[in-house]
């Protein structure tokens, strides 16, 4: 269910659950256009025949790429509608405990860690987990940093 505020609600949001997103379907064809984009043609993301000998049986995302969904599935959960401007700011940590397997469907926890006003806004840190279907450990964890604007 996605929280909806303005940027004044956002340090109301401080140690909030926002719970989690639905599920995204990380399928061979999106980790094929992600290889395209970044030129990471790595056997393992992009040779189903060589990857299903390898290490995890098949075809695995960028970890990259599982950091990037962290966008989209976060739309799902906040949706600040006075924000005029919206920036992603970077990341204080990033791990990746497990691969997502081509075909998987992963889907983001969040809560907001810390809440700091800056000039002309807010800036969140988020502590997210990303977990795919099925799997036992987490395939990211990261502290993504975004701002917003008004």
């Amino acid at each position: 269910m996605t929280t909806t505020v303005t940027v004044a609600e956002l340090p109301g949001l401080l140690g909030r659950d926002l719970g989690h997103s639905p599920y995204l379907a990380v399928d061979q064809n999106r980790i094929d256009l992600f290889a395209e984009a970044t030129g990471d043609h790595q056997w393992i993301h992009v040779d189903p025949v060589a990857a299903a000998a390898g290490p995890f049986g098949g075809t695995i995302a960028h970890g990259y790429l599982t950091l990037a969904l962290i966008i989209p599935l976060w739309g799902d959960l906040l949706d600040v509608r006075d924000a005029t401007t919206k920036v992603n700011y970077g990341l204080d940590k990033v791990r990746f405990p497990a691969p997502v397997p081509s075909g998987a469907r992963i889907r983001l926890h969040a809560v907001v860690a810390d809440v700091t006003q800056i000039s002309g806004g807010v800036q969140l840190v988020l502590n997210v987990t990303l977990s795919a279907e099925g799997s036992d450990k987490p395939v990211c964890v990261a502290q993504p940093v975004f701002r917003y604007y008004h």
